[in-house]
């Protein structure tokens, strides 16, 4: 037997199962690839509903609570308090402050921005409220200051809001031309409001 034929042989053997072994390497490394494409599209889905349901719910809540500062005052300004009014108060607080600590951990800066304003609103007019219903006002502290206060809320709440959408996809960029609502003659005019809490 010649040697030449024998190693040539011994060569297409060797070559056919180290091609196989070799695409066999590729197609697992292909898989992988592919298993870990899959991975990373699903944790961005994941991520996109924990922060659409962290945003849902705090949207609610930060407008449940600047309705309850709202209702308090409106209390505060026809009657003496009662602990079923403050206990509302501060469940709403409790339930706002809930969702804005749960958005801190999951919402990136384009949204915490304008959140953290409107949560310092938020907390300063509740801080402003309870001083009123103390009997122990800042200078410059009445009704009608809060009330004007609390009427403010609501373009904060709405910053909020877009930055929130625009964070998720469901909105156009600031750049973009947006269809804007033309707000209800209450909600644009704050002395329509604060006239309740006006003293003369």
């Amino acid at each position: 037997m010649d040697v030449g034929a024998v190693l040539i042989s011994i060569t297409g053997v060797a070559g056919t199962l180290g091609g196989a072994l070799l695409t066999q390497r590729g197609a697992d490394r292909a898989k992988k690839r592919e298993l870990e494409m899959v991975h990373v599209i699903q944790d961005a889905r994941d991520n996109r509903e924990l922060r659409r349901s962290c945003y849902t719910q705090l949207h609610r809540e930060a407008r449940q609570f600047a309705t309850a500062l709202s209702r308090h005052l409106y209390v505060m300004r026809d009657r003496t308090l009662g602990q079923e009014d403050v206990s509302a108060l501060e469940g709403t607080k409790d339930a706002y402050r809930d969702r804005w600590s749960e958005a801190l951990m999951v919402a990136p800066d384009a949204v915490i921005v304008p959140a953290h304003e409107l949560n310092e609103a938020l907390t300063g007019i509740y801080g402003q409220i309870k001083r009123l219903e103390q009997g122990n006002p800042r200078p410059g502290e009445t009704l009608q200051s809060a009330a004007e206060a609390q009427h403010a809320l609501w373009p904060l709440i709405s910053v909020t809001k877009e930055a929130m959408r625009r964070d998720l996809g469901v909105t156009a960029d600031a750049d973009e031309e947006t269809t804007r609502r033309t707000p209800l003659a209450s909600s644009s005019n704050p002395t329509s409001l604060t006239r309740d809490f006006d003293k003369s």
